[in-house]
């Protein structure tokens, strides 16, 4: 919320580095509820690292590049990436009911 009010802190940027890897790590996270614990930590660290690079890659290719469009991609995307990981656990759960 700081990087997208521009207030002057110098919280600001430890916060949004916190948030760009938190929030895609936490995501991808919660998709791979299968895997071992630090499996999933090394997968969800690493997959944050690549949502965060690819975004910036692509609003960099497409000359849109700027801080508050990148928190709002990286954002959307792990947005995206949590409901589908809660959608489909969901779906699972109400399909072992079915045919329990």
């Amino acid at each position: 919320m700081l990087a997208l009010v521009d207030l002057e802190s110098p919280l600001r940027g430890p916060f949004t580095l916190f948030f760009l890897l938190a929030a895609p790590g936490a995501a991808i996270a919660a998709a791979l509820r299968a895997l071992a614990p630090w499996g999933r930590a090394v997968a969800s660290v690493a997959g944050a690292v690549a949502v965060d690079l690819l975004v910036a890659q692509g609003m960099l290719a497409l000359h849109m590049w700027s801080v508050r469009g990148g928190i709002v991609a990286v954002t959307a995307l792990s947005a995206l990436t949590l409901v589908a990981a809660v959608a489909g656990r969901l779906r699972r759960r109400a399909a072992r009911r079915w045919t329990a």
